[in-house]
Order: structure tokens, then sequence, then C-alpha cells
């Protein structure tokens, strides 16, 4: 019961800005920018949704913070649409402020062709900056690693294009 109020007076407690003050407008165009120049080399789509606290009812479940953070990660995929690609190759980069916790949520396409202990891997290198407050470095670094795999899984065939079916726009929740 302690560790759920805990968990309920960190998120109610986050600053209302919190997410834009840690993706400033700046850092949003860069990471657009950097994701559009991956989906220039391969057919999947990448999106990127910061969240500052979760919603409350959320906040009332039992389990640890990471199945939370999983399944609120899962409820974005769905959302934004991430799923709607033609190759079902899109995957969510979804990053929890409030418990400075990132999941990466792959569609079948690409979970399909890569291990699933790839994705805890790529979140454990990644949780060091995270936890550290820097944000730019450890988002900058999520985008990579996921360019990286849908480079080696779906590069795109000399003179082909990727239509660009999701926006690269970071979105701020």
């Amino acid at each position: 019961m302690l560790q759920k109020i805990a968990r309920l007076l960190r998120h109610r407690w986050m600053p209302d800005n919190a997410a834009e003050r840690a993706c400033p407008p700046a850092l949003l165009d860069q990471l657009a920018r950097q994701v559009a120049a991956s989906e220039a080399g391969h057919s999947g789509e990448i999106r990127i949704y910061v969240e500052a606290s979760l919603p409350l009812s959320y906040l009332w479940q039992s389990s640890d913070v990471k199945t939370i953070a999983h399944q609120r990660a899962l409820a974005m995929f769905g959302k934004l649409r991430v799923w709607d690609t033609e190759h079902n190759n899109g995957v969510l980069i979804y990053l929890l402020l409030a418990e400075k916790h990132i999941e990466m949520v792959a569609d079948r396409g690409l979970a399909e062709r890569v291990s699933a202990d790839t994705w805890p891997a790529l979140v454990a290198q990644m949780s060091a900056a995270f936890k550290a407050g820097q944000f730019e470095a450890g988002l900058t670094q999520a985008v990579g690693a996921v360019s990286r795999l849908l480079h080696q899984h779906f590069a795109l065939e000399a003179g082909a294009r990727n239509p660009d079916e999701l926006p690269n726009q970071p979105v701020l929740g």
C-alpha cells in the first residue's frame, strides 16, 4: 500500500510542464529530423511518446512500475496507430518521466525477426541516461538503436522510398 501511495504522490506532484521541460522544441525538432533521416533508409516507422506521469487509472494497480509502464506503452502504441503500417514494422519509444523509465514496443513484423531478449537489452543500455536525467542523450540513443534494427531487417532497396506512414514529430503527453 505504501508503494502505491508513493507512486501516486510521485506522479501527481510531477509539474504539468515536465514533458515540455525535458523535451524542449529544439530537441523535438532534432528527434523528428533523426527519425526522418532513419526512415529514409528502411520501410519501418518510429514514433516517440514522452509522458510526464501516468493517468490515475494506472497508478492504483498492484503491479510493479515496469509492468504498468509496459501496459501504458502498449496502450499508446495503439492510440498513436503505430501498428497501422504496411509492413507491420512500427516501433514506439515510450518514456515515462516520473519513473525515468523507457519502453520500446515493436509491431509484429519486426518483433518476429528480432529476438525478444533484444528489447530489454536495449532498454537496459539506455536506462543510465534516463536515470541521470539526460533525456536528449537517451532518446537520441534509443532512436539510433531502433534505426539499426530496422535497417538490418527492413532496408529499402536502391531507389525505393519510405512513404512515411506516421508523423516523425515526437508526442508529449
